[in-house]
């Protein structure tokens, strides 16, 4: 990883963006990929689904 002036580590790429810009990028990809109808679009079926499964674990915990 490159390194500043001061030692630290430089940030790099899209994680290291200010959240502003981190959403504006993603807002454009979304309204393309609407745009170029490939992006997925949720049906009352799927998001029923995924409303119930929101809060669980991937996979029970090995600690408990």
């Amino acid at each position: 990883m490159a390194k500043s002036n001061n030692g630290k580590s430089r940030g790099r790429g899209f994680a290291s963006m200010d959240p502003k810009k981190q959403r504006e990028i993603a807002s454009k990809g979304g309204r393309a990929a609407h745009e170029q109808g490939t992006a997925h679009e949720w049906n009352s079926e799927e998001a029923r689904a995924a409303g119930k499964k929101g809060g669980q674990a991937s996979r029970p915990s090995s600690n408990q």
